[in-house]
């Protein structure tokens, strides 16, 4: 007789009485990273090279249907993946959120890259919205700091997919549902961050250049419902940024709500205390008023 382990059995026997009397499926899964482009990438105008971007599910034990792809800050230099990427993954899970971390590709030259990949999350998580018990008429984007202008680019830039594509995934729209925007860069003109625009754009300094990645320009009627928080004394990247775009918001009738908060700098305090609390709070208490996530008593 084959002779199975101890700590088999032991760990077999928790599982066991993990799962005594409860439906085992809603047991948290582990994250799961998965390849957006399988090592070979696009890079804008028609161009693929060897390159890849990734994203990390994280599946809440009880999902209501809501999933964000959650883009990093960094400056378009390096990403914080950690208190703005798998960190707010873990916070959006406790409300029911399926948290998808999306460790795009950083410029270093090529502007397309980190939109292109943002877009393929989109286009990636409704395609797989039944395997990961999302609806797919409820996927939003987050972004923080550059991670924001990235949000925002996507919720300002999509198209509805491409129904004749051999690729299921590129089926798919990539106009998020809704989008939260926090100490976002917004703009590339004179309230930019600098560091952001240089790595982003580099000597690419065009009007027409400029004005595209200038998101408060790129609002329309067709820009999906948006929250945005930003502390008044932000001197990395101004609140003049989030002001521009909820401007341009209401200018075009676009559904959203700017929160400003009273201090916090950038970062919030290095992501903890009341601001960082409060933008968490408000923007939940937004997304239980637009029906995605359950209002709590």
């Amino acid at each position: 007789m084959r002779r199975i382990p101890v700590f088999t059995l032991l760990l077999s026997a928790s599982v066991f009485g993990a799962c005594l009397g409860l439906n085992c499926s809603s047991a948290i899964a582990e994250p799961e990273r998965i390849s957006l482009w399988n090592g070979k990438a696009p890079a804008g105008e028609g161009k693929t090279v060897k390159a890849d971007a990734f994203v990390t599910v994280h599946r809440p034990s009880k999902p209501n249907g809501t999933s964000m792809v959650i883009c990093p800050g960094g400056g378009y230099g390096f990403l914080v993946m950690g208190a703005e990427g798998h960190g707010i993954a873990k916070w959006l899970n406790q409300h029911g959120i399926t948290g998808i971390v999306l460790q795009y590709r950083l410029p270093r030259g090529n502007r397309f890259v980190p939109l292109l990949d943002a877009q393929r999350a989109i286009r990636l998580t409704r395609s797989n919205a039944a395997k990961w018990d999302c609806d797919p008429k409820k996927v939003g984007i987050i972004g923080f700091s550059a991670g924001g202008h990235l949000a925002s680019t996507a919720a300002t830039h999509f198209d509805k997919g491409n129904p004749d594509d051999p690729d299921p995934v590129n089926r798919q729209g990539c106009r998020p549902d809704f989008a939260i925007l926090v100490y976002p860069v917004i703009t590339m003109g004179r309230k930019t961050h600098g560091g952001s625009r240089s790595n982003l754009l580099g000597r690419a300094t065009g009007a027409e250049t400029v004005n595209y990645y200038s998101n408060e320009k790129q609002v329309t009627a067709q820009t999906p419902p948006v929250f945005l928080a930003h502390a008044k004394d932000d001197r990395l990247v101004s609140a003049d940024n989030s002001r521009l775009f909820y401007a341009a918001m209401k200018a075009h009738k676009v559904r959203g709500k700017y929160l400003e908060l009273p201090r916090g700098g950038h970062g919030l305090n290095g992501y903890k205390g009341p601001m960082w609390d409060a933008w968490q709070t408000q923007s939940l208490r937004w997304l239980a008023a637009e029906k995605l996530v359950k209002r709590k008593k």
